[in-house]
């Protein structure tokens, strides 16, 4: 006896066409609440950035506090996501936002101490992951199986879309607005959000069994974590997603391998952004009509190691232009972790998607983090940020074709089915 993979071919028919999305008034919510809230937080992060340069003229305390708006969505994805499955995930999302609007236009006030910025910094950091955890598992709900990964298509265009403005216009409108202004414009944007939510999803309540108690936070993570392992479907779309921790890494020495390469400081931003580029690209091709559920899951594995591949070529310290088209050929490869993503939550019971998803996406950040610090270190041991990256596609290449194996057992090839006993 077999089991399809929800949403795959020979399931639910798969419809195209922007309209289907359109027609969801509730998505219709969650999207304009989600894209404003991308490009306040792009402002911030600038803003933050600005202010703590402005007042301390130290490099390393500005890197340390725009570390700080990340940071802490590690610790929270373990502990905090586990809220999206003991109250109803709407709530969870709304508290979120109103206790980010109060914290973050707390550190609006022009008279904030740094240390003290810091701390709400934190806190309000905290917040990102429940929220996170929540939206992703309500978006089946909210969806259904059949447009559920393309809403998440259309989640993550946006998401690069804003990072791309943010990373043309951000410092721009910042300067205009000032920082203090810019803080409480993202402060805005979280009541708005609120908002957004509250009056356009309907109140649904949660997915526990009849009679279920809630269970406690140690339980919650436990069950999870043992759930991810138990399933080697659940393994291998989490080490899909966290082989991001080797694509990372030109991002992350973007500016020393300009240097190396001879270009200015305005090349910095056109590598930056040049990934994301490609994210956005490779997920309109791989929402095309040609690509159902069932193909796309397919090739997860390949277009996981052409992400990594590319990166290889950095080995041979490439000039600038043959850089962006290597990153932007990487970023269409990985519009992949779409799929993976949409298909982890989809496997995952609907009682444990937010904390399953949660440490999912901590793991995710916990590798990014390690991937940018151990590139930096090996960096400074070979004095050459190409021929780090170059290790690093090389390494993820190999780490890619072992994780592309294991899927395919795991899914089955023969009929895009998977056994029970999987």
């Amino acid at each position: 006896m077999t089991e399809r993979i929800p949403g795959e071919a020979g399931a639910e028919p798969e419809e195209h066409g922007s309209s289907s999305l359109i027609r969801q008034s509730e998505f219709r919510a969650m999207w304009a609440a989600f894209a404003q809230s991308v490009l306040g937080d792009q402002l911030a992060r600038v803003a933050l950035s600005l202010l703590v340069f402005e007042r301390t003229e130290s490099a390393g305390w500005t890197a340390a506090t725009y570390a700080l708006t990340s940071l802490p969505a590690l610790l929270s994805g373990v502990l905090l996501t586990g809220l999206a499955d003991r109250f109803p995930r709407r709530s969870v999302m709304i508290g979120c936002d109103l206790v980010r609007a109060v914290l973050v236009g707390l550190m609006a006030l022009p008279s904030m101490p740094l240390p003290l910025l810091a701390g709400l910094l934190v806190l309000a950091q905290l917040a990102e992951a429940p929220f996170g955890a929540s939206q992703g598992a309500l978006m089946p709900a909210v969806l259904g199986e059949r447009l559920y990964e393309r809403g998440q298509r259309a989640i993550m265009i946006t998401h690069q879309t804003g990072q791309l403005i943010g990373f043309a216009l951000g410092g721009v409108i910042v300067v205009w607005l000032g920082s203090h202004l810019a803080l409480g414009l993202n402060a805005l944007t979280f009541l708005i959000s609120a908002t957004l939510i509250r009056l356009g999803l309907k109140s649904r309540p949660l997915d526990r069994e009849a009679g279920a108690a809630p269970k406690r936070m140690h339980t919650q993570v436990g069950k999870a974590a043992a759930l991810i392992w138990s399933d080697p479907r659940l393994r291998s779309l989490v080490a899909l997603g966290w082989l991001a921790g080797f694509i990372v890494l030109p991002e992350g020495l973007a500016a020393p391998f300009a240097e190396e390469a001879g270009a200015g400081a305005a090349s910095v931003g056109l590598l930056l952004a040049a990934h994301p580029a490609g994210m956005v690209l490779g997920a309109a091709l791989l929402g095309r009509p040609g690509f159902d559920a069932e193909r796309r899951r397919r090739l997860l594995g390949p277009l996981a190691v052409g992400a990594n591949l590319p990166l290889v070529v950095y080995w041979a310290g490439p000039g600038v232009g043959l850089a962006l088209l290597v990153l932007l050929v990487s970023g269409i490869c990985s519009a992949y972790q779409v799929t993976a993503g949409a298909t982890f939550v989809l496997l995952t019971p609907p009682d444990q998607r937010g904390q399953t998803l949660g440490l999912a996406r901590s793991g995710l950040t916990a590798m990014q983090g390690i991937g940018v610090a151990g590139g930096g270190l090996v960096a400074e041991l070979t004095d050459s940020s190409a021929r780090t990256i170059g290790i690093a596609g090389l390494v993820g290449t190999l780490c890619a074709v072992l994780v592309a194996v294991s899927w395919s057992r795991a899914r089955g090839t023969s009929a895009g089915t998977i056994p029970l006993s999987a």
